[in-house]
């Protein structure tokens, strides 16, 4: 299994806690995070725009230095991006706000 394989295998930011399968599902593209609070989660970002996924996120987060703030995630300019399915990108943890 490669390491897209094994991203897959991994829960999908906002999936409810108690859902059976909160992992990612064939049909649809995710953006892994990696580093800070939601390290190893999975963003679905099917159907944005490149431009969406340049700009980075701001994501609600429980668990970052704000609780109740967000946690940003950005991608690296010189990492290239797959198109498609599965996982596309890698979005890095660059800090919190309120």
């Amino acid at each position: 299994m490669n390491g897209d394989e094994q991203l897959l295998n991994g829960r999908v930011y906002g999936a409810d806690h108690d859902d059976p399968h909160p992992g990612p599902l064939p049909h649809r593209t995710y953006a892994a995070l990696v580093g800070g609070p939601l390290d190893g989660l999975l963003l679905d970002i099917h159907g944005w725009r490149a431009e969406d996924i340049d700009d980075g996120v701001a994501l609600p987060t429980e668990l970052g230095q704000f609780p109740g703030g967000r946690s940003l995630y950005d991608p690296r300019p010189d990492e290239p991006r797959t198109p498609g399915q599965g996982v596309s990108c890698r979005l890095y943890y660059s800090g919190d706000t309120p």
